[in-house]
């Protein structure tokens, strides 16, 4: 923090004497682009304090959001100032974990439970079975639900058990006229199957030049992968067709008791290099978010990005001091590059991995694994 206020608050010409490094790396020009652009969007620069969201840049215009490293000397060894005014946070207020979108689904999916036990007749019990099916097929097609707490999921179970188990009270219900209700439940259920179907099979008609080595090893969950119901990534072109990967335990869980880092069955796991090439880029010095947080970071945090010849393969978010390659190394398919980490944009412990060629996403393929690679989705490798 201090070192970052002495840069900004140097002459133009100190620049490149502070930041050796950031100079080496994007140019003497780039650098005073930036760091003017970033004066014109606060005003003469006042102060850089530290905020929950990263360090905040504030002068008499408003505020951005930076992060920087610095060497015990002062000397600015990393930098990233963002691109536009910051807003802080009306209301920072965290949500207990249960209080998810998965509760809101769950409560629904309870109140169809009933439904289906108060139903009056057998159409109209039909009706409220297959709107209760298109909830599960929801739930549990875009859900992730290996990624939930155990409460959630065991209850989202019980639910089914408890609607199937009223299958006995048809024999004594009459045969009812609800032909409408019925024809909705069965809409419903319809759109749902093609909802989840579609996102799952999803390709983006781009594939990777040769089929990749998976990168990790034991039992891996894919969080984010597939269609755009499926996969936050879609709308950044480069990173359509990512994937994000979180381990799972011995029972099937992501998160062992507590909530540091070292819970995570993710974190800490070797990564492995999915092909031969040249890094063109690497990190190593970031430091691991906490969980459930995110401050302001470079995107993709400790990485490795490999050049192939054909396409571009990057690896993110790994652990720190954990990276054992750098800029300009050749590597080999299934060499170590480091470890999973909590590093850059992201909330939990998991690996980040795409292929991108000009600037677009492709299709990811691995050795060994047949199948659509989408959410929900378990390997084991």
């Amino acid at each position: 923090m201090q070192a970052l206020s002495r840069f900004l608050a140097a002459k133009p010409e100190e620049w490149p004497g502070l930041a050796p490094r950031v100079t080496d790396e994007i140019g003497a020009d780039a650098l005073r682009r930036i760091v003017h652009a970033t004066i014109a969007r606060t005003g003469e620069f006042v102060t850089v304090t530290d905020s929950p969201d990263g360090l905040i840049v504030s002068g008499a215009k408003g505020q951005v959001r930076a992060w920087a490293q610095a060497a015990p000397d002062g000397e600015i060894t990393a930098l990233r100032i963002e691109g536009a005014r910051y807003r802080p946070p009306r209301h920072r207020r965290r949500l207990p974990a249960p209080v998810t979108w998965a509760t809101y689904l769950i409560l629904v999916t309870l109140w169809n439970v009933l439904t289906v036990w108060t139903a009056s007749d057998r159409i109209a019990w039909l009706g409220n079975m297959a709107t209760l099916a298109a909830i599960y097929v929801i739930v549990e097609g875009c859900g992730a639900p290996a990624q939930q707490p155990r409460p959630l999921r065991r209850t989202v179970e019980a639910g089914a058990v408890a609607a199937l188990a009223s299958v006995w009270r048809l024999p004594g219900l009459p045969a009812g006229h609800g032909a409408l209700r019925l024809a909705v439940g069965i809409a419903l259920l319809a759109g749902a199957v093609w909802l989840v179907a579609a996102a799952r099979l999803h390709r983006w008609r781009a594939p990777v030049s040769r089929p990749l080595l998976f990168p990790l090893e034991g039992t891996w969950y894919v969080v984010q992968g597939g269609g755009r119901v499926l996969n936050h990534h879609a709308h950044v072109p480069e990173q359509r067709g990512a994937l994000d990967l979180v381990g799972l335990g011995r029972h099937g869980t992501r998160v062992r008791p507590g909530r540091d880092l070292t819970a995570y069955a993710a974190y800490g796991r070797p990564v492995r290099s999915p092909c031969d090439g040249r890094v063109i880029s690497a990190a190593d010095t970031v430091q691991d978010q906490k969980p459930g947080e995110i401050r302001y970071q470079p995107p993709y945090g400790n990485h490795v990005f490999i050049d192939t010849g054909r396409e571009i393969v990057k690896l993110a978010h790994l652990r720190p001091g954990s990276v054992t390659v750098a800029k300009g190394d050749m590597v080999g398919a299934g060499q170590l590059l480091g470890e999973v980490g909590n590093t850059g944009n992201t909330t939990e412990p998991h690996l980040h991995i795409h292929a991108e060629r000009d600037g677009v996403g492709l299709d990811l393929e691995f050795t060994g694994l047949s199948g659509r690679l989408h959410r929900g989705r378990k390997i084991r490798a």
